[in-house]
């Protein structure tokens, strides 16, 4: 479990006595304020049911329950500053099951944190939009690392901000001089390990070795349903853990026993080879008449069981929200701490400035969030393929320059390196150094390419706590099918919550993928991302719109991003395509002037569009002008003259849609559509298009049909009637 001896430094920020003054065993440690321990104990529960019982809502049960786990985390265990909250270096606490929120925003105030008022604590759950407590914690509040809540997902930022740790030191840290050695401590609950993505993402910690990574397991057996017996009767947690690589060490009276827990958190501080996963039996609502029971969980006690517990814990019943002076005092020594922390950090970065000049300089650009000039590794128009390419490997043209120039980049997919081509010459693999692959990859800490396995909502929901690490200093990169980015969904979604920058490559992203059929063909997914708030989804029709769309994604800073791309080969216009125009997110591609129609191509789909247009002026004598809109927020954000320059809204020409996807959205932009209606079908890409009705001989008449009505009737006659052309195909 534990070596027999810790060093000193371990253990020489804590208020703890120790058996001498060179090294002390994890045994020997001792917590000597045993009194005024359970003096906190008792007013941290009374004032969590005052809190609840306030709007009569909240959830009282787990965080009564984990009272000790936070005295021993905050009190004694952890680095950080509550003067300062973005220390650098701080230890990172995330909270995974996040409706205890008021657990961590307790220990916020009584350590210090400024904004974290008694006041603040009040307006838990209640009407205030100025609250600093939401009923699941939030990332745009001091002391808050990631927003949590959906359950799964902290334990797997905290992965990522593990990860953040272990790269930065491999790459930045030399003998003497340990500039990024942060821990980070991880709470979860039983519901967090039903989670799917919670298993994958604690694979992925095993083996990765990730020993700077330490899971507390508020182990009180209960979820909202009852007791979790009854969805989870046959598994050895401990056993589970271990086979994934875990140390684990028992708690069996986490109620009351602190000095327990901080031994526990000591030695898997000093863990050498593993992450550690520390089992703390708990009752949830300990104290009150429910206590052990679901009824415990979410919702408030009720008037009575509040003075139980308030008796049971002796204190006043009569009296609310009572924190003493000795309770305050007890946590007292935690700024000075933080401000010595903060002190002998910034001595150690001015030290190694003077030893390694040039590895400073980098490593403050990235503390800043900064990076050098990347637009001039972007590949000139020219210098991109004038021949049909699919733009997946567009996408590799523009990105594997970047990844292997710029240290932020962290590129990794979900087991498809050959199909994404976002792997570059001479890339270091992020591993264990002590790994060694049976296929031949191995790499260490120092990689920056990451290898998630088949784990698509694992490496979304890590990529976010690479992101959240300290916002600019690492940008994570992932890819695989556009399909299986449905696996991520709840991970995309939360960095679009919370404002980090990830960049997500989708190839394989129409019915051109062909023969892997409906399973694979994803006509569906591209409506939830277009309508996902803070988030870019851009679908290019060629290399320099593909360039386009990353310069797009790389200037989002505070949002993530998605590059659709194809898997079949496709058409390059080099006289049409503007990856400035991608950054308004449409523009006209081909103009025409009096135009009886404008055709709205959109990413591989863009080819169809201006066939289209070639039949119609050939064999119809109809004047089409055509326009490219690889991304609908982009241009939500354009002024709206330049919105009626591009979509002519007021003409008398009608607006048709191109595009091999549901049609939802489009109402907005255009006033008819080619699109889908069906799942896909196995077929090669080609076939696909042609058995669904996308060829210009097929279009052409549809298109033609619509002119020819609104020439009779006005366009009046299609407003608010939007028309499916394809009809409703297969």
């Amino acid at each position: 479990m534990a070596p027999s001896a810790i060093p000193v430094e371990t253990l020489n920020h804590l208020p703890l006595k120790t058996v001498n003054g060179k090294s002390a065993a994890v045994d020997d440690i001792i917590i000597e304020d045993v009194e005024k321990t359970n003096l906190v104990l008792r007013t941290f529960r009374s004032f969590i049911v005052d809190l609840c019982e306030q709007f009569k809502g909240g959830h009282p049960g787990s965080a009564m329950g984990m009272a000790a786990i936070g005295v021993a985390l905050w009190k004694y265990i952890m680095k950080y500053s509550p003067e300062n909250p973005s220390f650098f270096n701080r230890d990172r606490f995330v909270l995974s099951n996040g409706h205890t929120s008021i657990f961590q925003y307790m220990f916020l105030h009584l350590t210090g944190y400024k904004d974290m008022t008694v006041d603040q604590l009040k307006t838990y759950h209640s009407t205030r939009t100025d609250s600093l407590c939401p009923g699941h914690p939030e990332i745009e509040h001091e002391g808050i690392e990631v927003t949590t809540g959906p359950l799964g997902q902290g334990i797997s930022n905290a992965v990522g901000l593990a990860m953040a740790t272990k790269h930065l030191g491999a790459v930045y840290n030399k003998p003497g001089f340990s500039l990024v050695d942060n821990m980070t401590w991880c709470m979860i609950g039983d519901a967090c390990l039903q989670e799917g993505v919670a298993l994958e993402s604690i694979q992925l910690a095993g083996h990765w070795k990730l020993n700077n990574l330490t899971v507390i397991y508020d182990n009180n057996q209960v979820t909202c349903d009852g007791s979790a017996d009854i969805a989870n009767s046959a598994e050895d947690v401990n056993a589970k853990m271990r086979a994934c690589g875990w140390n684990v060490i028992d708690i069996l009276d986490g109620n009351h026993d602190v000095e327990a827990i901080v031994k526990a958190l000591v030695a898997a501080r000093s863990s050498k080879d593993k992450p550690t996963f520390v089992n703390v039996r708990t009752i949830i609502g300990i104290g009150s008449q429910v206590a052990g029971d679901a009824k415990a969980h979410g919702a408030a006690l009720g008037p009575a069981d509040v003075a139980h517990v308030k008796k049971q814990n002796g204190m006043n019943p009569d009296e609310h929200f009572v924190i003493s002076d000795e309770v305050y005092a007890f946590f007292r020594e935690t700024k000075s701490r933080g401000r010595q922390l903060e002190k002998e950090w910034n001595e150690l970065v001015s030290a190694y400035a003077a030893e390694y000049p040039e590895l400073h300089a980098e490593f403050q650009m990235r503390v800043k969030g900064e990076t050098e000039d990347w637009m001039k590794l972007i590949p000139s128009k020219e210098e991109l393929p004038t021949t049909p390419t699919a733009t997946r490997k567009s996408a590799g043209l523009v990105c594997n320059p970047l990844a292997a120039k710029l240290p932020s980049l962290m590129v990794g997919t979900a087991d498809l390196s050959p199909s994404v081509n976002t792997a570059w010459k001479d890339k270091v693999d992020f591993q264990n150094p002590d790994f060694r692959s049976a296929c031949g990859l191995n790499g260490d800490y120092t990689g920056r390419y990451i290898h998630w396995g088949i784990r698509e909502h694992a490496m979304a929901s890590i990529s976010n706590g690479l992101a959240a690490f300290s916002k600019g200093t690492i940008l994570p990169i992932t890819s695989t099918f556009f399909m299986f980015y449905i696996y991520a969904a709840p991970g995309i979604r939360m960095g679009a919550l919370q404002h980090l920058q990830t960049i997500h490559i989708a190839t394989h992203d129409s019915i051109g993928t062909g023969e892997d059929g409906p399973t694979h063909q994803p006509i569906a997914l591209a409506s939830l991302y277009r309508a996902m708030p803070n988030l870019l989804y851009i679908r290019p029709c060629d290399s320099e719109e593909t360039a386009g769309a990353m310069i797009a994604a790389l200037n989002a800073k505070n949002t993530p991003s998605i590059l659709s791309l194809s898997r079949q080969n496709v058409p390059q216009y080099p006289s049409s395509s503007s990856r400035e125009g991608v950054q308004r997110g449409a523009y006209v591609f081909v103009e025409e002037p009096n135009a009886d129609v404008t055709l709205i191509g959109v990413g591989a789909e863009m080819v169809f569009a201006m066939k289209t247009r070639e039949l119609l002026a050939s064999n119809h004598n109809i004047r089409a002008r055509v326009v490219s809109f690889p991304c609908q927020r982009l241009f939500e954000a354009q002024p709206v003259e330049y919105k009626r320059e591009v979509l002519q809204y007021r003409s008398n020409a009608p607006r048709v849609v191109v595009e091999a996807y549901a049609v939802n959205g489009w109402e907005r932009y255009a006033d008819a559509g080619i699109s889908m209606s069906s799942f896909g079908k196995s077929l090669p890409g080609a076939a696909a298009y042609k058995y669904f009705g996308f060829d210009e001989e097929s279009i052409a008449p549809r298109v033609l049909e619509l002119v020819e009505e609104v020439r009779r009737e006005g366009v009046g006659c299609l407003r608010g009637e939007f028309r499916d052309l394809n009809g409703g195909m297969k």
